[in-house]
């Protein structure tokens, strides 16, 4: 075992890893106690379920609330966790809680995992990152029980107020709001400011990214002292939560108040690109609205963090590279540093990826369900940026639509490039260069 360990490489360990623990997941579920009714899930709803939880996706085929036992809800939960922080990052953690060393290998499948520049202080960062993890998720919990208690009594309020503080964090997008309403989500909580700006900061922290706090609390307020990669994360989140939600106020919710549409329109703008709450009913907003979510659910959050997608970086570097060509520059920059032609490429590979999967998926939905195309490319979309809004069709899928929606969601967690790169890890290319002819395009 030990040999055959040693043979894998780090993008290999990240996707067996992601694997062992959806089916460990899984098969907890199928157990009796793990159900309302005490008979247990059948396998593919256990499997869907699981893979959502440590893909922090939160698309759902039975209510949370009502369909899983204490028992189910806190397995859910512990993948939540898990997924969102990352397998890799917990093995580290708790291998260097148990006193033992850290191999040269374990730290470069940490760097990685969180999308590190470097091996040098990645275990140090580790720590960093456990201890965040939990004051964060300790602080939302604790401004939200209050809230919850009053609900739904004392014991069952922090239970709920851990399992939407974990959840937002992670930006998984479970819930247990089921008991008012099946399905419901945060519908209740439209209008309650500290349910709303809790969750909505939960979102974002767990979405910039490891390295981008690191930066922060390293640099504080210098932002000119930040990395690059930092400074793209935050100036590429700030304008997906600022301009979608200028255009969800101005274009919806047009019959509730002033104050309600700020937080409505804000809480759909953070949420849409992460996590998977919802706190107006989807299948009101208008056909632009719904397109508009979809290409924020394919952006996703950042790299590093415990959102999916394709990431902040991925959309700034396209979009940088197109405004250079318009403007016939050579490179593609950011902040006065130049951006290698290897990173330009990557991102031009993952788009490809991603918006391939992406149509795909909703068309194999499409024709297998008889649904129209465009619902069904809101639900992969939501699947492979790990999001987890829904239109509703979810739970009466079929067998290979929920297959399909399992293997978006798990290569949008573990990522289109890391899978690529574990299924050529040792192939060594041809360094040879062909003749060189002119191909116009445009």
């Amino acid at each position: 075992m030990r040999r055959f360990k040693k043979h894998l490489s780090s993008s290999q360990i990240i996707i067996i890893a992601f694997a062992a623990l959806i089916l460990l997941g899984a098969l907890l579920l199928t157990f009796p106690w793990a159900t309302q009714d005490r008979q247990g899930a059948p396998f593919v709803d256990a499997l869907f379920t699981a893979t959502s939880a440590v893909c922090v996706t939160g698309l759902v085929v039975q209510d949370t609330a009502t369909y899983w036992s204490g028992f189910g809800q806190l397995v859910i939960l512990a993948l939540i966790q898990i997924g969102g922080m990352g397998v890799v990052t917990l093995a580290v953690a708790i291998t260097r809680l148990s006193g033992k060393k850290i191999s040269l290998k374990q730290r470069s499948t940490m760097q990685e995992s969180i999308s590190a520049h470097k091996v040098g202080g990645i275990v140090r960062l580790t720590g960093f990152i456990i201890k965040m993890v939990i004051i964060f998720e300790l602080l939302g919990a604790l401004l939200m029980a209050p809230v919850f208690c009053k609900e739904v009594g004392f014991i069952k309020g922090i239970w709920y107020a851990v399992f939407h503080s974990v959840s937002a964090f992670c930006n998984a997008g479970f819930d247990l709001m089921g008991l008012k309403t099946p399905y419901s989500s945060l519908t209740h909580f439209v209008h309650h400011p500290v349910i709303n700006i809790t969750i909505m900061s939960l979102i974002v922290i767990g979405g910039i990214g490891f390295i981008t706090w690191d930066d922060i609390k390293t640099n504080k307020c210098r932002f000119r002292r930040y990395r690059m990669q930092s400074k793209v994360i935050l100036a590429t989140t700030a304008l997906l939560i600022f301009l979608p939600a200028v255009y969800f106020f101005f274009f919806e919710f047009a019959d509730i108040q002033t104050k309600e549409r700020i937080w409505s329109s804000l809480f759909q703008s953070v949420t849409t690109r992460t996590a998977g709450f919802n706190t107006v009913d989807l299948t009101q907003l208008s056909e632009i609205s719904l397109a508009l979510m979809i290409i924020l659910m394919l952006v996703g959050g950042s790299p590093g963090s415990t959102a999916g997608g394709m990431k902040t970086t991925t959309l700034a570097v396209m979009l940088s590279t197109a405004l250079s060509v318009f403007r016939k520059k050579e490179h593609t920059h950011f902040f006065g540093r130049r951006v290698s032609g290897d990173t330009v490429r990557d991102a031009a590979t993952i788009f490809m990826m991603y918006l391939t999967l992406f149509l795909l998926g909703g068309g194999i939905i499409s024709q297998v369900e008889e649904i129209p195309l465009s619902t069904c490319l809101y639900e992969t979309a939501s699947a492979i940026g790990t999001v987890g809004l829904s239109l509703g069709i979810t739970p009466q899928l079929g067998t290979v639509s929920q297959v399909v929606l399992i293997l978006l969601m798990y290569i949008g967690r573990v990522g289109g490039l890391t899978l690529i790169f574990s299924a050529l890890s040792g192939y060594q290319g041809n360094t040879a260069r062909l003749p060189q002819e002119k191909l116009t395009v445009g």
